[in-house]
């Protein structure tokens, strides 16, 4: 009954397939993307992390279940990303097409309307990807368990509630007590009255690590809701420059392939509508080829969004950073586009990889999705 209503319904069909190309697709390459993601993240001025040293480090802290850590994350990001990607570019092209005798867009129109449905994609899949990429870094960080850590966040509310996770600094307090104490040397517990401080927060703990602020309601409280679209400018741009070339060199060969599918008809056609649909494999190989082109050309910003997602502000640190209005360095196209100064040199980094797993993935999608459809119907 089910497959009948698929059958039946046109609707109800394509968004199984596409659905179902989708997981298929993100499970096939997640590995993958782990691998990337790590490499981004290790990376610094002083130190490159290796490929062989990010593998051999998520297999001995969490084992093969490592490499698909966050995978129910990127799935559904990806389920409402891609559905709001090729949703926004088949109406913008259909606005294109409004009028014209021939069914087809140029390749102009084709990456203007690529990158609109970039942004889009961007705005709507923002939280997901920081939810899938606090769970990769997780799975090649060990977490620090120590004894003292439960008997101090009893004794400190304030910092256990501001900071989950953290691990105070007992030398800075202690160095601190004598300076900045209004209070007796004589308290009977001055230690744990100077705990009760916020401004001591700041000088005496540390932020936790994106590993150990994975979950929701743990990002919500330490960080704010805000925190949910953290590398949302780069992630924008990210998302605009790999849409814009992925339609538009996919649109110039799906347009290459039909013209020379057209010199083997006779007679000839009088339109390029009259070629007929391109076999699924020629599509699939030409998607793949596409997403690694556009995955070089958008890398830089895809390095900016991973790096500035793994970084835990808390909610008073930026509202001090607010009130202070505190700029961002860097010179005007980093400030825009949230590039670090810092990263310069590695922004680059994991290349390669992404390469390869946008070239799968947009294979593997647009591969299964046709033969799906064929199937289907």
């Amino acid at each position: 009954m089910g497959f009948d209503l698929l059958t039946e319904n046109l609707f109800a069909g394509h968004a199984a397939a596409a659905a179902g190309s989708v997981a298929g697709a993100a499970f096939l390459t997640h590995p993958l993307d782990t691998l990337k993601t790590l490499l981004q993240v290790g990376a610094g001025s002083s130190q490159q992390v290796g490929l062989r040293q990010v593998v051999e480090r998520v297999r001995m802290v969490s084992g093969l279940s490592g490499f698909y850590s966050g995978l129910g994350w990127s799935v559904l990001g990806k389920l409402f990303g891609f559905g709001s990607r090729f949703g926004t570019y088949e109406i913008l092209t259909a606005y294109y097409k409004d009028g014209r005798t021939y069914n087809y867009v140029h390749v102009s129109e084709a990456f203007l309307a690529g990158m609109a449905a970039g942004a889009m994609e961007a705005v709507i899949c923002t939280p997901f990807e920081l939810l899938k990429i606090r769970r990769q870094v997780s799975s090649a960080s060990h977490l620090k368990k120590l004894g003292s850590v439960g008997v101090m966040q009893e004794s400190t509310p304030l910092i256990s509630k501001l900071l989950p996770g953290s691990t105070p600094n007992m030398k800075a307090w202690n160095n601190t007590l004598g300076m900045l104490s209004t209070l007796s040397t004589s308290h009977i517990d001055i230690v744990g009255v100077l705990k009760q401080y916020p401004w001591m927060l700041t000088g005496s703990g540390r932020p936790p690590f994106a590993s150990e602020v994975k979950e929701p309601s743990k990002i919500v409280s330490l960080e704010g809701w805000s925190a949910l679209w953290r590398g949302l400018q780069p992630g924008i741009a990210q998302k605009c420059v790999f849409g814009g070339f992925f339609f538009s060199t996919w649109q110039f060969f799906h347009i290459a392939m039909l013209d020379w599918k057209a010199l083997d008809l006779n007679p000839p056609p009088r339109s390029i509508d009259d070629v007929g649909p391109v076999s699924p494999v020629a599509s699939s190989l030409a998607a793949g080829f596409s997403g690694m082109v556009a995955a070089a050309a958008s890398h830089p910003f895809d390095t900016a969004k991973t790096r500035s997602q793994c970084i835990v502000t808390p909610k008073y640190i930026a509202m001090e950073r607010k009130l202070l209005r505190w700029e961002r360095p860097g010179i005007w196209l980093e400030r825009v586009t949230g590039m670090s100064p810092a990263d310069r040199n590695i922004m680059f980094r994991g290349l390669k990889l992404r390469m390869l797993c946008s070239g799968i993935a947009s294979f593997a999608l647009v591969g299964s999705y046709l033969l799906s459809v064929d199937y289907l119907f």
